[in-house]
C-alpha cells in the first residue's frame, strides 16, 4: 500500500492532483464573442422562423461554448482552496460587538478581498454556462415541437379518387423528366466525349456489378457451407456468411458508380441511383438476419423449436419487409427531389404502407404461433419467449393501425409505424447473432463445451452489455435525434455538484482504477504473508489467519482512502450525508455491525481458531473458517453451521482443544446389587490403565458414584492425551468392560418393574348360566354381549375393568 500511495500520490495528492494540473491550462473565454453568439441565438429563438438546419447549426455552436464555459468554472480552483484554508486558519470571524487584533483583522480583510477577486471569473463562467444551457434547451424544445407537428400532420386522404390522377401524373412526369435529362446529357457532345474516354471503365464496372449482384450471393452461400465444414465452428461460418450482404451491395454500388461516371444521369436520376444501394442493403440484410436466426438447416437461435415451414415463411416475410423498407427510401428520395405536395405523397406511399402493414401482421401471426408452441413445449415462461410474444402482438397491431393511419392521411405517422418496427426486428436479430458469436468465442478461448458456454456468466454479462449498447440505436430508430443522445452524454460527462465539489464520470473511473490497484496489492501482500512469511514463524494457525485478515481490512481501507483522494473527491462535503446515514445504519444494520465488531474481537483475542473443537449453544463441531460476520463450523455429522460472531461474544463457548488437546473422559458403568464393589473398581482400574491414550500422571480414577435405582454406579475418570479420540477410547473401554465382566461373572443389571393388579377377577369373562338361552336382539347378537360378536368384552365389562385396574403401573 505504501508503494501504491507513492504511485498515485502525484495524482491525488494536494497540489499535484489531476484537477490541479488541468487547471493550469484553463483559459478565460472571450465573453464578447460569447455575448454576440448568445444574442444571435436569442433572436433566432424569439423569431421562431429559422429552419431546422439553422437551429441545428446554432445549437452545435452553443454546445461548444457551453463546454468551454464549463471548463472555465475550474479557473483558480487550487488558489481558491488555498485562500479558503488560510481564512479558516485565522479562526472564525468575531461575533457582532467583538473585536480582534488589528493585524489579524487586516489579514482577514486582505484574504477575503483576494478570495472575492479569485471567485469573480468563476462566477461569471457559471452565469454564462447557465445562459448557454438555457439556450440549448430552448432550441431542443423548438426542434422537438416541430418533429411532433410533422409526425401528426394530416394530409388529404389517399382514398379520395380525386387525388389519384394528380398522383399518377406527378409520378409519370418525374419518370419522363428523368428520361429527358438522360437524353439531354446524351445529346451533349462534351458528355459523349467523356463517356467515350471512360467507356472501358464503365463497361468493366457494369459487368463486375452484374456478376456480383446475380451470382455473388450464391457463391457466398456455398463458401459459407464450405467454411463450416472445414473449420467446424460457427464463427468462421458467420464471418463468411456476411458476404451474402456485402457482395450484392458492393455490386449495386459499382453499378451506381458506373452510371454516375457515365455522366448521363441528371438530378432525378442521381437521386434514384444513389438510393438503390439502400434498397439492396435493406433486402439482403433482412434475408441474412432471418437466415441466421431461422436457418435452412433447421433449428433457431430462439428458445424452442421452429418447423421447417415456419422458418421458410419467416425468411420470406423478413426479406419482403426489408425490400419494403428500402422502397420507402427510394420513393422518399424521389419525393424530396420533386417536392411533391401532401396529397400526392399520401397516394404514392399508400401501397407501401398497406404492403408493409400486411407483412408485419403476417410476421407477427407466425411468431405468435411459434411462441405458443414453444411455450407449451417448455411448460414454463421463458423470458426470451415473452419478448418475442410481445413483439409479435405489437407487429400484428401495427400491421392493422399503420394502413388505417395512411388511409386517413397521416402519412408520416404511418411510415413511422412501418419502418421502425422492421428495423427494431433487425436489431433484435442482430443481438441474437452477436450472442451466438460471444458464446462461441468464449467457448473457443476457454475450451469448454457448448452447454457450459451457454450457462457461463461471462457471455451473459457481455450479452447484457450489448443489449444496453443497442438502446441508443433503438432510440434513433424510433425518432430520437442525435443531438438528444449527445445532450444526455454531455450531461453525464458534466457530472453533478456535491457541495463545493463537482463529481464527474472520470472521477469515478479514477476511483475504480486506483481502488482496483489497491485491492490487488492488498491481495498480493496477503498471499505473501500467508504462504511465504507467516509459515516460517512460530505463530499458530489462528494467529496467522488473524494477521492476514487484519492486513486485508487495513489494505482495503487504505485503498479506498487513496482512491477517493486520487479522484479529487472532497470528503468534507459528504460529512452531513455520512452523519445522516450513520443513524440509519445504526438502527437498520445493528445486527450486522454487532457481528462485524464481534468478528474483529475474535480475530484479535483469538478465543477460538480454525481447527478447534468447540461447542456454542446447541452446536458442536470443528471450526473451519472465521470471517468478519460469521464463523463456519463443521459438525460431526458433516453438516455446515454458520454461527453469527455475536453469539461467541454474548454466549458461552466451550473450546475442547484450545491451547491443549488433552482432556478428561468419563465412562459410567453399573453393576448388580450384591457384586463385590472393590473387585469391580480393580477391574475398571486395570482397563483404564491399559488404554494407550490415557496419561499416567494424573492416573485414572475409579469413583464409586452411588447407589442407583437399579444398579451400583461407577465412573471411570481418565485424562486423554488427545481428546479428539475420546469416542474411540470410550468404544474400546466399553468392549473391554463387557469382556471382563463376562469372564468375572459380574452382572450388568437392567431396569425391572413389577405390576400389581388390585382386582384381577374383574378382568375374567363371566360364564353363562346352565340351560340359559338368551334371546338374540334385533341384530341377531346376544343381549349379554350388547350386540358384539367379535368376542370382545362387553361395555359393562370394559367399565368394570377400567374401574378396577390401576391408571398407572405401580413401581416396587
Amino acid at each position: 500500500m505504501i508503494a501504491l500511495a507513492l504511485v498515485v500520490g502525484p495524482i491525488g495528492g494536494g497540489g499535484f492532483s489531476a484537477p490541479a494540473m488541468a487547471q493550469a491550462t484553463v483559459e478565460a473565454p472571450d465573453y464578447e464573442a460569447w455575448n454576440t453568439v448568445a444574442r444571435r441565438a436569442e433572436g433566432a429563438i424569439e423569431s421562431g422562423r429559422a429552419s431546422d438546419e439553422a437551429y441545428t447549426a446554432l445549437r452545435e455552436e452553443l454546445v461548444r461554448w457551453r463546454e468551454q464555459l464549463l471548463a472555465a468554472q475550474d479557473i483558480n480552483t487550487a488558489r481558491i482552496a488555498t485562500v479558503r484554508n488560510q481564512i479558516a486558519a485565522l479562526g472564525p470571524a468575531p461575533a457582532e460587538g467583538s473585536t480582534e487584533t488589528e493585524d489579524l483583522a487586516a489579514r482577514r480583510a486582505e484574504l477575503n478581498a483576494s478570495l472575492t477577486e479569485l471567485l469573480a471569473p468563476v462566477q461569471r463562467a457559471v452565469e454564462a454556462h447557465s445562459r448557454a444551457e438555457g439556450l440549448v434547451r430552448e432550441i431542443d424544445s423548438i426542434l422537438r415541437d416541430r418533429q411532433a407537428d410533422a409526425l401528426l400532420e394530416r394530409d388529404s386522404s389517399p382514398l379520395n379518387p380525386a387525388h389519384w390522377p394528380r398522383a399518377w401524373t406527378s409520378l409519370t412526369s418525374s419518370m419522363r423528366a428523368t428520361v429527358q435529362e438522360t437524353e439531354r446529357n446524351w445529346s451533349s457532345q462534351a458528355r459523349r466525349t467523356v463517356l467515350r474516354d471512360d467507356l472501358p471503365v464503365v463497361i468493366g464496372l457494369i459487368l463486375v456489378a452484374l456478376v456480383l449482384l446475380f451470382r455473388g450471393r450464391r457463391w457466398m452461400e456455398a463458401l459459407t457451407t464450405r467454411a463450416f465444414d472445414r473449420f467446424g465452428n460457427t464463427l468462421a461460418a458467420l464471418a463468411v456468411s456476411t458476404g451474402q450482404v456485402i457482395v450484392p451491395t458492393a455490386g449495386v454500388m459499382l453499378l451506381v458508380g458506373a452510371l454516375v461516371s457515365s455522366g448521363l444521369l441528371g438530378l432525378r436520376g442521381l437521386a434514384l441511383a444513389q438510393s438503390l444501394p439502400t434498397l439492396v442493403l435493406a433486402f439482403f440484410t433482412a434475408r441474412w438476419i432471418a437466415g441466421r436466426v431461422f436457418p435452412k438447416s433447421g433449428g433457431t437461435l430462439l428458445e424452442g423449436e421452429v418447423s421447417a415451414e415456419q422458418s421458410a415463411t419467416l425468411r420470406n416475410l423478413a426479406g419482403a419487409l426489408g425490400a419494403v423498407t428500402g422502397l420507402f427510401a427510394v420513393l422518399g428520395a424521389l419525393a424530396r427531389q420533386e417536392n411533391y405536395e401532401g396529397a400526392v405523397n399520401a397516394v404514392l406511399f399508400l401501397p407501401l404502407h398497406v404492403l408493409g402493414g400486411l407483412l408485419l401482421f403476417k410476421l407477427g401471426r407466425v411468431l405468435r404461433g411459434y411462441c405458443r408452441d414453444a411455450h407449451d413445449a417448455a411448460n414454463s415462461g421463458v423470458f426470451q419467449l415473452s419478448i418475442v410474444a410481445f413483439m409479435s402482438r405489437a407487429a400484428m397491431l401495427i400491421g392493422v393501425v399503420a394502413p388505417l393511419l395512411a388511409a386517413a392521411g397521416y402519412t408520416a405517422a404511418a411510415q413511422t409505424l412501418v419502418v421502425p418496427p422492421a428495423e427494431t426486428l433487425a436489431v433484435f436479430g442482430c443481438l441474437l447473432i452477436l450472442g451466438v458469436i460471444v458464446n462461441e468465442a468464449y467457448r473457443l478461448l476457454v475450451g469448454i463445451s457448448v452447454e457450459e458456454s451457454a450457462a457461463a456468466l461471462v457471455p451473459t454479462l457481455v450479452n447484457f452489455v450489448l443489449v444496453v449498447c443497442s438502446l441508443p440505436v433503438l432510440a434513433l430508430i424510433w425518432g430520437a435525434r442525435w443531438t438528444d443522445l449527445t445532450e444526455i452524454l454531455a450531461r453525464f460527462q458534466e457530472g453533478f455538484a456535491l457541495g463545493d465539489t463537482r463529481i464527474q464520470p472520470s472521477d469515478f473511473l479514477v476511483l475504480l482504477i486506483v481502488f482496483a490497484l489497491g485491492f490487488a496489492v492488498t491481495r498480493m501482500v496477503q498471499g505473501g504473508l500467508k504462504n511465504a512469511v507467516l509459515p516460517k514463524t512460530q505463530i499458530d494457525p489462528g494467529g496467522r489467519n488473524a494477521i492476514v485478515s487484519g492486513v486485508g481490512y487495513l489494505g482495503i481501507f487504505l485503498a479506498a482512502l487513496i482512491a477517493i483522494t486520487a479522484a479529487g473527491i472532497n470528503l468534507s462535503a459528504l460529512a452531513v450525508v455520512a452523519g445522516a446515514l450513520s443513524v440509519g445504519i445504526g438502527f437498520g444494520l445493528r445486527a450486522v455491525v454487532e457481528n462485524f465488531v464481534a468478528g474483529i474481537i475474535l480475530l484479535v483475542e483469538r478465543p477460538i481458531g480454525e481447527g478447534d473443537w468447540i461447542e456454542v449453544g446447541s452446536n458442536m463441531g470443528i471450526v473451519k473458517a472465521i470471517s468478519v460476520r460469521s464463523t463456519r463450523i463443521e459438525t460431526f455429522d458433516k453438516t455446515e453451521v454458520i454461527v453469527p460472531n455475536a453469539d461467541f461474544i454474548s454466549g458461552t463457548v466451550t473450546n475442547w482443544t484450545r491451547g491443549n488437546i488433552a482432556g478428561r473422559l468419563i465412562v459410567s458403568v453399573g453393576v448388580a446389587y450384591g457384586t463385590d464393589t472393590r473387585r469391580v473398581s480393580q477391574i475398571l482400574q486395570e482397563i483404564a490403565e491399559a488404554q494407550p491414550l490415557v496419561v499416567v500422571n494424573p492416573p485414572p480414577t475409579i469413583l464409586f458414584a452411588g447407589f442407583g435405582a437399579d444398579a451400583l454406579d461407577f465412573e471411570m475418570r481418565m485424562i486423554l492425551r488427545d481428546v479428539n479420540f475420546s469416542l474411540s477410547v470410550k468404544n474400546e473401554v466399553h468392549h473391554q468392560i463387557a469382556e471382563r465382566f463376562a469372564a468375572e461373572g459380574i452382572e450388568v443389571p437392567f431396569a425391572q418393574r413389577d405390576i400389581w393388579l388390585r382386582n384381577p377377577e374383574a378382568l375374567r369373562p363371566v360364564p353363562p348360566l346352565a340351560g340359559a338361552d338368551p334371546e338374540p336382539d334385533d341384530n341377531g347378537a346376544d343381549e349379554g354381549d350388547n350386540g358384539r360378536t367379535d368376542g370382545a368384552p362387553s361395555s359393562g365389562e370394559d367399565r368394570s375393568a377400567a374401574a378396577s385396574s390401576p391408571s398407572q403401573e405401580d413401581r416396587t
